[in-house]
């Protein structure tokens, strides 16, 4: 039986179209709309699992991943 794992997708725009990044991966992917980016985000993610070693996945899977928004001084 196959297990259902909830990983974060963080989208941005990049030039005409969109970047996908899993951060608990590190793994990325685009599209032509976010649901295309997603979508390949999804995809690739999920090829990751099949062929990684269970090893590898535990290596680079990040358990605690925050986002939150932070300032700078420019200029």
């Amino acid at each position: 039986m196959k297990e259902i794992k909830r990983l974060t997708a963080i989208l941005s725009r990049d030039g005409d179209g969109y970047v996908a990044l899993c951060p608990e991966l590190d793994i990325a992917s685009q599209g032509n709309t976010v649901e295309e980016a997603r979508g390949n985000l999804a995809e690739a993610v999920e090829l990751f699992m099949e062929v990684a070693s269970p090893s590898e996945i535990k290596e680079r899977l990040h358990s605690e991943i925050y986002i939150t928004p932070f300032e700078v001084n420019v200029g």
